[in-house]
């Protein structure tokens, strides 16, 4: 019943994607519909999938992560910072091997914020948004020490030239890594056991506990897991932009929060799934193209995106009460 559930919502909010697609198209028809259109939005949609992805794991586990934007931003400048250590200041001319060392340094550098939040999560006892919401301020405190307040803007220009603006077989490479990553997510999710103790954990930790299931164990795993993609994302915003754009990424948490929770997870854990995500992710995506389009001014997409998520966590609720009422 509750998959069955989750799979309802994830056709009603696939129904109000296209019908915002509808609306945008019918407003400026010579704009919208387009390829270059379609090819700018995975594009800007690339970076929050990633993001979304891994919180999909954190909220079926009835947690949350309010600091996947900043670690996202503390990634990007850790990845900066050792590339043009090595290059000698300037990484515009490096090669391959700084490209690749500096993907390490913003993998391990999002990793470890994770392990702390979740060590803070399960061994502390905090609770999820309390230590989310410190990581967050504390994350972009720390990378605007790091880069003395100041954008990094020189990242090799290789990097930029394959993943910023590269394609393979005429798909951006940032869609293809987003893809990537969504495809191993979908899988980790639904066939192995690291998906299963996923969401035995959302749905009843105590009971997961007396079958076996080390929770703390677990739930570290899911958050470093939610730190290593958000170093991942901060590594290919590097790319797309060339710079670190620390005045960046303020909504991502947000948006990222809201496509995962329009896509059918339950904010009180034990249901969701990575395509429901894939579709809850395009709303905000599309929202924001739309309005850009449109000459609808900016500010209005968060706005948007807010209320778009209050109405699906009252919907959420409105489902889990009927089904305990059955």
């Amino acid at each position: 019943m509750v998959a069955k559930l989750s799979k309802i919502t994830t056709v009603w909010i696939a129904l109000v994607l296209v019908l915002l697609c509808v609306v945008f198209s019918v407003i400026n028809p010579a704009a919208f519909p387009t390829a270059f259109n379609l090819k700018t939005l995975l594009v800007e949609a690339a970076v929050l999938l990633v993001l979304s992805v891994g919180m999909t794991f954190v909220i079926i586990t009835a947690g949350i992560d309010l600091s996947v934007g900043s670690v996202l931003l503390f990634a990007s400048m850790c990845s900066a910072l050792a590339m043009n250590s090595m290059a000698g200041g300037d990484s515009t001319a490096a090669g391959a091997d700084v490209a690749f060392v500096g993907l390490l340094v913003a993998l391990v550098a999002g990793a470890a914020w994770g392990v702390l939040n979740g060590l803070l999560i399960t061994v502390a006892k905090v609770p999820p948004l309390i230590v989310t919401l410190g990581s967050f301020g504390a994350a972009l405190g720390a990378a605007q020490l790091a880069g003395d307040g100041t954008d990094v803007d020189t990242v090799p220009e290789g990097m930029r030239e394959w993943l910023g603006f590269g394609n393979t077989l005429g798909i951006p490479n940032m869609v293809l890594v987003a893809l990537i990553v969504t495809l191993l997510g979908g899988w980790l999710l639904t066939t192995t056991r690291f998906g299963r103790y996923t969401f035995a954990i959302g749905s009843n930790p105590e009971a997961a506990r007396r079958v076996g299931i080390s929770v703390t164990r677990h739930l570290i795993m899911v958050y470093t897991l939610v730190g290593l993609l958000a170093g991942l994302a901060g590594y290919m915003s590097l790319a797309q932009f060339g710079a670190t754009t620390l005045s960046g990424h303020t909504t991502d948490n947000l948006n990222a929060i809201a496509g995962v929770v329009l896509g059918g997870t339950s904010l009180f854990g034990g249901v969701g799934s990575i395509a429901g995500t894939v579709i809850g992710v395009f709303i905000p995506a599309v929202l924001t193209r739309g309005f850009i389009i449109t000459g609808v001014q900016a500010y209005w997409q968060p706005i948007a995106v807010g209320l778009v998520l209050v109405a699906a966590v009252w919907f959420d609720q409105s489902r889990r009460r009927a089904r305990n009422n059955r």
